[in-house]
């Protein structure tokens, strides 16, 4: 497992470096009935925010719950619905493959809705 976090963390500070993002976003760890799978995922989180706090980006996080409510406007919305809308949303032919490209469009999708929020809230304008 340490080498694959390694290559995470190497692997992501050079697309960092060529294509260094304005900001990001990343899900909100929730509790997983599997604590290995949970721990597995937290640690390759960390990486990820690691690299992503020593670039200086600004980090979005959301839990899936708030990704829901974005993208669907249902927080209950179940895996199907958020491919759907994210097809729909991005004016795709097909629902992105596979299934995490989803994940991270909808992610995304969430995160560009929050700062579009906070954004009006600081000007008090729609621009």
């Amino acid at each position: 497992m340490p080498d694959r976090l390694v290559l995470l963390y190497e692997k992501l500070k050079e697309v960092l470096t060529l294509h260094p993002p304005d900001s990001s976003a990343v899900e909100k760890l929730f509790f997983q009935r599997n604590v290995k799978t949970a721990i597995s995922v937290g640690q390759g989180r960390g990486v990820v925010l690691l690299a992503l706090a020593q670039a200086g980006i600004p980090i979005g996080e959301y839990t899936p719950m708030e990704i829901k409510q974005a993208v669907a406007g249902y927080g209950g919305a179940d895996k199907r619905q958020i491919q759907e809308m994210v097809r729909t949303l991005l004016n795709l032919k097909e629902i992105p493959k596979p299934d995490d490209a989803a994940d991270a469009l909808a992610v995304a999708i969430c995160h560009l809705h929050s700062v579009k929020m906070l954004d009006i809230y600081q000007t008090g304008s729609e621009t």
